[in-house]
């Protein structure tokens, strides 16, 4: 009896050092992406979320399907030519390119009725069903967008847009992450919530844009919410990013090694759990 006690106690305590190796499934757009392209970056970032959620729970495998500007109603309706593989958990990190694309959030019943992909709650609700379709059991966790200040492409200039701290088309990007807070809630699944988190809001994002002060020609930095709507010129400005700008983004979008170690922490304390 002692034996097979000890052996249940060792059984226990190796497991409780060794859990089991899972398979996490990353779904996002440029920022899951950039985990592996950090050349594409400038290589303004060394180690992206996914790749420092690894660093702390090494039982976890990362597949990295993020495509880079795709939106959630693109990813979903081409969902089945993506070979998105059978994993332990999934998880969801979109929506940003959707709001700066205008794709129509839609409605509560567009998610609870499976309209479809034609509206971000419909494309939300058909990835969830094809992730449970390749494996029932596993777990989903929701990741809300970030809130954004002006995006300069790095490599190429002409690239950019506006922040989240106004409209697009009618629709704020807010709505866009309390849209995916309530499906989490709705589904049971686990959320990360950065559009709401204090250390990612706008005034973290980056230190400074540096513009051309309209008045006199002559470049200076302006901090947020100073910078909004002074003009930037594509053609013809300097990057208004530079190095010592960066804060939680390195390009008023995309996370910094920084933003993408709020990110990782956040999800670490989910991950952890399974």
């Amino acid at each position: 009896m002692k034996k097979i006690c000890l052996l249940v106690i060792l059984c226990l305590t190796q497991f409780s050092f060794n859990p089991p190796a899972l398979t996490w499934v990353a779904i996002g757009d440029s920022i899951t992406y950039l985990n592996d392209h950090t050349n594409e970056t400038g290589n303004r970032i060394s180690k992206g979320y996914m790749s420092q959620v690894v660093e702390k729970l090494p039982h976890i495998q990362f597949v990295n399907k993020g495509y880079n500007g795709w939106t959630a109603v693109r990813i979903a309706t081409e969902f089945d030519q993506l070979n998105i593989p059978r994993g332990d958990v999934y998880s969801i990190f979109l929506s940003t390119n959707d709001w700066w694309g205008s794709k129509p959030l839609g409605t509560w019943e567009d998610y609870l009725n499976n309209t479809g992909p034609a509206t971000v709650h419909g494309a939300f609700r058909v990835m969830r069903d094809k992730i449970k379709n390749i494996n029932p059991d596993a777990k989903i966790v929701f990741i809300t967008p970030m809130q954004r200040v002006d995006f300069v492409y790095i490599n190429n200039f002409k690239n950019n847009a506006y922040g989240s701290y106004k409209s697009k088309n009618g629709q704020n990007l807010e709505d866009f992450a309390n849209a995916i807070v309530k499906i989490a809630t709705f589904e049971k699944c686990p959320v990360v919530d950065l559009y709401h988190m204090k250390s990612l809001a706008h005034k973290k994002l980056v230190k400074f844009k540096r513009v051309k002060d309209p008045a006199t020609g002559a470049y200076r930095n302006y901090g947020y919410p100073d910078f909004i709507d002074v003009p930037f010129n594509p053609a013809t400005d300097e990057y208004p990013y530079p190095v010592e700008s960066i804060d939680m983004t390195y390009d008023g979008l995309h996370p910094s090694d920084a933003g993408y170690t709020e990110i990782s922490n956040a999800l670490v304390k989910i991950l952890k759990r399974f």
